[in-house]
């Protein structure tokens, strides 16, 4: 996820947020009261929300954001998005990540593991802490968000490798994914 988009979803939930601490309800509630109310079209429920509950054009319309996707088709469920990332010769990298990401939610109930098409991104609310890219049937490379430590041999600098992350460990044997990776993993998420 970019930053971008990160710092969307953040204002975003700002506004239900906001709603919720004004109005006492949560977005579910919104959603069953207009479903009680037969309200589907974006202009009727931005001036329902409005009137009866005195919000704001734009809070108005994150919230009908919020009502209409919960009537929106689901789309079919799908393989596993992660699963693209061990195709071929990279499936050998498979249960190590797995391992490691067991490791990793234990963090805390607000780390997500987000892939997107090049990597998993290691998230914690909005903020990313670190990513895992499966390189190649050899390497799986660790990028970790730790401002102000001094790269070592293995916890380098992650240069133009990836912007997004301070540090890089490459990791070339499932046993090098140690406790010496996820206190360092831990800090960055505890630094998130």
């Amino acid at each position: 996820m970019s930053e971008k988009t990160d710092r969307d979803r953040k204002i975003f939930q700002s506004y239900l947020d906001t709603i919720q601490a004004k109005t006492g309800k949560s977005p579910k509630d919104f959603q069953a009261l207009a479903k009680k109310k037969g309200l589907t079209q974006h202009g009727e429920l931005v001036a329902w929300l409005k009137s009866e509950f005195g919000l704001g054009h734009g809070h108005a319309n994150a919230l009908v954001a919020v009502i209409k996707s919960a009537n929106a088709p689901r789309p079919a469920a799908t393989e596993d998005p992660i699963a693209a990332h061990f195709a071929g010769g990279k499936a050998v990298w498979r249960k190590p990540y797995d391992a490691l990401a067991a490791r990793l939610v234990k963090f805390g109930g607000d780390v997500e593991l987000a892939p997107n098409r090049t990597y998993i991104n290691l998230v914690r609310g909005v903020k990313k802490f670190g990513i895992v890219q499966v390189s190649s049937a050899e390497r799986l490379d660790v990028g970790i968000k730790l401002k102000g430590v001094a790269p070592t041999e293995r916890f380098e600098a992650a240069g133009s490798w990836n912007a997004m992350v301070t540090h890089r460990v490459r990791i070339t044997a499932a046993g090098q994914i140690d406790k010496e990776l996820l206190t360092w993993l831990r800090q960055a998420y505890d630094a998130a």
